[in-house]
């Protein structure tokens, strides 16, 4: 199955092919940092199933062997490769696809730097929208 993402503005669009191998939220001090959020999720492929059909990403070395790729023009982070922890594969913030609902995630990674606070997120009232508006 052929599923297509990108980045906010559009100038950056990918496409991968079948199923991610893994679907995981990762809790790394690295991740929280580059996307400012408290965890990120990610989907793996191998290189050979990934493809990038518009633009182009800029790359930075973040850590060690570690490279994230990012859309110049508005920021957004795409995509994931380090060579020692992940040969072969790319990982895939999977919010940026189209539809981000056909990656539920399997498991919680690097877990011991998970947010303490992240746990009682599931007991935080809700809110359609901004409260108020």
């Amino acid at each position: 199955m052929q599923r297509s993402g990108g980045c906010q503005c559009g100038a950056v669009r990918y496409q991968t092919e079948g199923d991610a191998l893994h679907v995981t939220l990762c809790h790394c001090r690295d991740c929280q940092r580059s996307s400012g959020a408290p965890m990120v999720a990610w989907g793996g492929f191998k290189e050979e199933q990934f493809k990038v059909t518009q633009g182009e990403a800029k790359t930075v070395n973040s850590s060690g062997d570690a490279f994230r790729s990012f859309c110049g023009e508005c920021g957004t982070g795409l995509y994931y490769r380090n060579q020692t922890v992940l040969p072969g594969l790319v990982d895939i913030q999977v919010v940026t696809y189209d539809d981000p609902e056909a990656f539920p995630p399997m498991a919680n990674i690097q877990a011991a730097e998970r947010l303490s606070w992240t746990n009682s997120a599931p007991g935080l009232h809700d809110f359609d929208r901004y409260p108020g508006a």
